[in-house]
């Protein structure tokens, strides 16, 4: 925040605390009894008269304390601009704080199943029941409850996996996280081509497609997608190739969508875990998505 602003809210924020210690200040003077009284105010309503009271003391002296706080508040925290307060806090340090303080009085319940293996907290229900919650907390939003994943976000929850489904592999995926990417073939094979290759995957995966056009989808295949995919389509999971055999479609498998990735690409990002999660709960969570699977 550049000087100007800071000054321009500071003088604001205090100026409203002055401004209201001065009406309170003149409301109170400005009273012309001081002490209860059965004077009224001299106008009335449906037989109702207002007499002529002051502001209880009670409540004037609370006007007064929210006022000090106010000032004390303000002297001891940030809210004036730029002014970091006296005690420096910030809700950043503090949440650092309560994170590192829960990571140690935690830390005894998660070396309790540190030494079991992947498939053997899949098995374990206090351990498992761990890792579902911090599943929840962390992976949920794209793989949805229960992993049954989403557009764009593979299912957990079956046996198909792009990079193996064994509890080592899951954990380096949750750690490191993945980065899958499908070039697009538009501009190179252009529309006719993109289209013969998309009957020909849809062929080999079971699905109805012009047989023409995938004999001819075939040839172009077999020059631009096997390195990747495999002669037979199968894929490899060293790369993160999917399997173009199975019913199993990340993005979709009607002719224009998986035209669309052919033409297009597809660029799908896993984001890495391993600086956000201890290694002990990145443990509990592979377990647990292992035993979506097994």
């Amino acid at each position: 925040m550049t000087s100007f602003w800071s000054m321009w809210i500071s003088v604001i924020t205090l100026a409203v605390i002055f401004g209201c210690l001065i009406l309170v200040m003149r409301t109170r003077k400005s009273e012309v009894y001081k002490e209860t009284t059965t004077e009224t105010m001299h106008h009335a309503f449906d037989g109702i008269e207002e007499l002529d009271n002051p502001l209880p003391r009670w409540w004037f002296n609370m006007f007064l304390i929210t006022i000090v706080f106010g000032l004390v508040y303000l002297f001891l925290y940030p809210g004036l601009g730029n002014y970091k307060g006296y005690l420096n806090w910030t809700s950043y340090n503090q949440w650092e704080e309560e994170m590192a303080h829960a990571e140690e009085h935690y830390k005894p319940v998660f070396a309790k199943f540190a030494g079991l293996s992947v498939e053997e907290i899949a098995t374990n229900d206090n351990a498992r029941l761990m890792g579902q919650r911090m599943f929840n907390n962390n992976c949920a939003l794209c793989h949805g409850q229960g992993g049954a994943g989403a557009y764009g976000f593979p299912n957990l929850s079956d046996s198909d996996w792009l990079y193996g489904g064994d509890g080592a592999t899951i954990k380096a995926s949750i750690t490191n996280g993945r980065s899958g990417a499908m070039p697009g073939w538009g501009a190179v094979i252009g529309e006719d081509g993109v289209r013969n290759v998309t009957s020909y995957v849809m062929s080999i995966s079971g699905q109805a497609a012009d047989a023409t056009a995938a004999a001819q989808g075939k040839t172009t295949y077999q020059a631009m997608c096997v390195a990747c995919h495999g002669v037979d389509g199968t894929g490899n999971k060293l790369l993160g190739a999917p399997n173009l055999t199975d019913d199993v479609w990340l993005y979709g498998s009607t002719f224009e969508k998986v035209a669309h990735t052919i033409r297009q690409g597809r660029a799908g990002v896993m984001p890495a875990h391993g600086a956000l999660l201890s290694d002990d709960k990145i443990h509990l969570i592979s377990g647990y998505v292992y035993s979506l699977s097994n």
